[in-house]
């Protein structure tokens, strides 16, 4: 994924308050002509980080998951029997896609979903795979291994398997489509932004279901690293401005505020901006970025695209932040 600028804003943002919601308590709100009674608050299933980090770990284990590799292979075995076995119904979409490079490659996209009847959805994303070379690494003869993608790639998957687990024990009222994107990292850094993201771009065109809706999404992206910091991005405020308030209001009410900062960065070439301008589904992004307050200049975590982002790189506690503020937004559409 690339920046394309930032902004920084320490003012006129909106704050949340830090409490935690009562349990299926239902409040009288008073209006100038009628009560109207809020909605019952529902108690989500708990995350458990521990879990979502082994789920992490298998990926890690695996090695780098870059297409034509066979971890590559056997991640998509792995996804399948695990989203099953949760109780999702799962479609591996292919697709055919030439990277910036020329080179051919079949694109496997993991679509797993939940209560498929229901017309009230929401989607939930990430991208599963590998970058190839570790381009950013700072001894040269790295740069064309390829990244491990543990905390670029495996996190968000991870995360998203422990809510796939949690749904199974505990059925929200919406449906829920998980789709793990492939092909997002084999872009050509400083060149055309549109080599990156080839899986979200491919099933944005080619929807698995015809017509396919939903109220809102959410991308994961690096989402498991020590110190993570997620910030309001610009792509995600213009498409779809109130999942975003809905999202970081609600970090913020379990709190997790010194992950979810109220305050807004520029725009991001993510999975996210094509699920918004091809799909037309207002989807969000929640992304590591690191701002350095003295330097006023913002950058990925250290890690990024370099051989080092390993299992080394995760924090359990930035899993059970974003992990348990998705279930709670989940249970309580």
């Amino acid at each position: 994924m690339k920046l394309k600028y930032w902004l920084y804003i320490t003012s006129g943002v909106l704050f949340f308050t830090a409490c935690q919601p009562e349990e299926k308590k239902e409040e009288l709100v008073k209006t100038d002509e009628h009560p109207v009674v809020a909605k019952a608050h529902v108690v989500p299933p708990d995350f458990n980080m521990d879990s979502a980090f082994a789920y992490v770990k298998a990926q890690a284990d695996m090695g780098p998951r870059t297409p034509g590799s066979k971890a590559h292979d056997k991640a998509v075995a792995y996804f399948e029997k695990q989203f099953e076995k949760f109780g999702a119904e799962v479609i591996i979409q292919k697709g055919n896609v030439t990277t910036y490079d020329n080179k051919p490659w079949v694109l496997k996209n993991i679509i797993a979903t939940y209560n498929p009847k229901a017309q009230d959805r929401i989607l939930l994303c990430a991208h599963w795979d590998s970058r190839p070379f570790a381009d950013k690494d700072k001894t040269p003869e790295n740069n064309t291994k390829a990244c491990p993608g543990v905390n670029d790639g495996a996190s968000g998957a991870g995360v998203l398997m422990e809510v796939a687990r949690a749904i199974s024990s505990k059925s929200p009222n919406v449906g829920i489509d998980i789709i793990l994107f492939d092909l997002e990292d084999y872009g050509d850094d400083g060149g055309n932004p549109d080599t990156w993201c080839l899986g979200s771009q491919y099933w944005s065109k080619n929807l698995h279901t015809p017509y396919y809706g939903a109220k809102f999404g959410i991308l994961l992206d690096m989402v498991g690293a020590k110190g993570a910091t997620f910030y309001r991005e610009e792509i995600s405020a213009t498409y779809a401005s109130e999942a975003l308030n809905k999202v970081w209001g609600t970090a913020q009410k379990l709190g997790y505020s010194n992950y979810f900062l109220n305050q807004v960065m520029g725009s991001m070439t993510d999975d996210h901006k094509y699920v918004n301008e091809l799909a037309q589904v207002p989807c969000i992004d929640i992304i590591d970025y690191r701002m350095n307050i003295t330097t006023q200049r913002g950058g990925f975590f250290e890690h990024h695209h370099t051989v080092s982002d390993d299992i080394n790189t995760i924090d359990k506690a930035t899993l059970k932040a974003v992990g348990q503020t998705l279930l709670e937004v989940i249970y309580n559409e």
